[in-house]
């Protein structure tokens, strides 16, 4: 069972994921220090986990190395932006690796609906080049309800 610092860290962590949705939907910008607030309150929320900080941290630690080595190259073809790649890395410490890859299933699918109504939109407004497509939101929604699903689950049932 969740404590009351991993629940007060969840309640903190998505109001940061709703502040950056609404920055990335008017800026397109995901601000380092949320990034940065995002990583830095993994360590409360593993601290209220009670369980022992050696191995889960290194195997956190490890998981956000690998996120950060995969999305940088996405980056590097320019089909992400860095607050993107910063964003993911960040959450990578707070989700083990198959709730993690669980929640990158569900961020590619709201990825791929909010890339087609961007588009879509972008061509009814007949504005030239690509359009911009806020993928803060998707990860943020993903992280949502990955994050989400076990405290309903565990105040379910």
């Amino acid at each position: 069972m969740a404590g009351a610092l991993q629940i007060i860290c969840v309640a903190v962590l998505f109001a940061l994921l709703v502040y950056v949705i609404y920055s990335d939907v008017t800026r397109r910008i995901i601000p380092n220090t949320v990034n940065i607030a995002v990583a830095l309150l993994a360590i409360p929320f593993w601290l209220g986990s009670g369980e022992a900080l050696w191995p889960l941290v290194g195997w956190q630690v490890l998981l956000a190395v690998g996120v950060f080595a995969v999305f940088a190259g996405i980056f590097a073809l320019g089909a992400m932006g860095g607050g993107d790649v910063k964003l993911l890395t960040a959450l990578a410490l707070w989700l083990p690796a198959i709730p993690y890859l669980r929640m990158l299933v569900i961020m590619s699918i709201i990825g791929g609906v909010l890339t087609l109504a961007y588009l879509v939109w972008h061509r009814r407004r007949k504005k030239e080049g690509e359009p911009e497509v806020p993928y803060g939101c998707a990860i943020c929604l993903a992280t949502f309800i990955a994050l989400g699903e076990p405290i309903v689950k565990q105040f379910a049932g």
